[in-house]
């Protein structure tokens, strides 16, 4: 293993032992490869900087590195943006530690070396977070590279393996070229996503959220806090948005839209689906700290007369997310609220029985208007999973999930 702050600045020598220059970078090409060290940009006083080919390279050794041919085989320097350079772009850069789920400062990179053919190809194995990779550096020039490494044995060491690696790209054009990988970020849950935005400046935030499909962005950004949620969206371009939104819960939506400027909320809500966009109108209506702030309209209803088998049929085409499915309820023709079915009774009834028949003894219910205190009361009293919401009219309109409270209470902690 090489470290790379041992090889930049390095004396390079042609095959026939002239000196050509220093290493003054080290560049990864992924569009080819990944992980390799496909290019080294080799400069020397006023002259114009070359570029050494990764099978143009002999040997490498701190301090030191030989070519395999003669400098006139090297060819000038063209900076390329689908390069990703080490220490440009790596070294004292934040990026996201996957494994670990953390933003973290690059210290060093540590280069595997692979011998192929009588020559030494490198490849990036990990990068180093920790105190030996930043005294490394300070040793640099002041201590014999031997010496820092007999050193650093003694010292605690925290690398991160390449693949655990996302690195951070503010271009969205930059990122395509250099064909960073958009799915790594994807695998964390929304929770650890949420936390790694909160710890990034504004401009990598929008980064971060540009490399997200449009589901797991609506899910992190359900996780952060509600003024640094709305900041990131403000920032964001409006069609963006209104994809975003629309894989939100319509409760979770509506309560963003309210925060947002009443501009961005208008272009938003032109931005999406009609249905969609109607829906959180309607939300908009209620004050945010009431029963029909709280609520969303997704919910599964069926009339009394409906078989367990048709309920079962039809519960499993629904598009209604998970959440809200642990209760089915009641309704009559003028979709007044008349019972509720837990849905444990349901999956044990014999299939032709009706759902009227499968009612819970006792129907737990709110009004729209109701505030949060009350809402919140009636979850600890009866321990509910979820609380059917009604109208004046009692018609049902929106159901409470435990979720919605508790994400309601620890955004209010939080």
């Amino acid at each position: 293993m090489i470290h790379a702050t041992e090889l930049l600045d390095s004396s390079v020598y042609d095959a026939q032992g002239n000196y050509v220059g220093r290493v003054r970078e080290l560049c990864l090409v992924p569009a080819e490869q990944p992980s390799r060290v496909a290019r080294l940009v080799v400069a020397r006083g006023r002259y114009q900087p070359l570029v050494a080919r990764y099978d143009q390279v002999a040997s490498v050794a701190p301090g030191t590195v030989r070519l395999n041919t003669g400098e006139l085989h090297l060819r000038p320097y063209v900076p390329d943006p689908g390069w990703l350079t080490i220490r440009k772009d790596l070294l004292d850069q934040q990026i996201i530690d996957i494994h670990g789920r953390k933003v973290v400062r690059v210290n060093d990179v540590d280069l595997a070396e692979h011998p192929v053919d009588g020559r030494t190809e490198l490849r990036v194995a990990q990068v180093d977070v920790g105190l030996v990779g930043a005294l490394r550096r300070l040793l640099k020039g002041v201590v014999a590279p031997g010496w820092v490494r007999v050193l650093q044995k003694r010292l605690p060491t925290r690398v991160i393996p390449w693949d655990f690696v996302d690195v951070i790209e503010t271009d969205p054009l930059r990122r395509v070229k250099l064909k960073l990988e958009h799915s790594k970020l994807a695998r964390l849950h929304p929770a650890d996503i949420a936390d790694i935005i909160e710890e990034l400046a504004p401009a990598e935030r929008g980064a971060v959220i540009e490399t997200l499909d449009d589901s797991t962005a609506a899910e992190a950004l359900g996780e952060v806090k509600d003024e640094l949620k709305v900041r990131i969206l403000e920032e964001l371009d409006k069609a963006r948005v209104a994809d975003i939104l629309e894989k939100m819960p319509p409760d979770e939506a509506a309560d963003v839209l309210a925060e947002l400027s009443a501009e961005t909320a208008r272009r938003v809500l032109e931005d999406m689906n009609r249905p969609e966009a109607r829906e959180l109108e309607a939300l908009l209506r209620f004050e945010k700290n009431t029963a029909g702030g709280l609520m969303t309209p997704e919910l599964f209803v069926a009339d009394e007369s409906t078989t367990a088998a048709s309920a079962l049929a039809t519960l499993r085409e629904t598009k209604i997310s998970a959440d809200s499915l642990d209760t089915i309820y009641l309704i009559n023709d003028q979709n007044v609220l008349t019972g509720a079915v837990p849905l444990g009774r349901l999956l044990r009834a014999a299939l032709e029985t009706p759902l009227g028949q499968l009612r819970a003894e006792q129907l737990v219910f709110v009004d729209t208007e109701a505030k949060e205190k009350q809402v919140i009361d009636l979850f600890e009293k009866y321990d509910l999973r979820s609380l059917p919401v009604v109208d004046a009219q009692q018609k049902l309109v929106g159901v409470i999930t435990v979720d919605d409270v508790l994400k309601r209470l620890w955004h209010a902690h939080k």
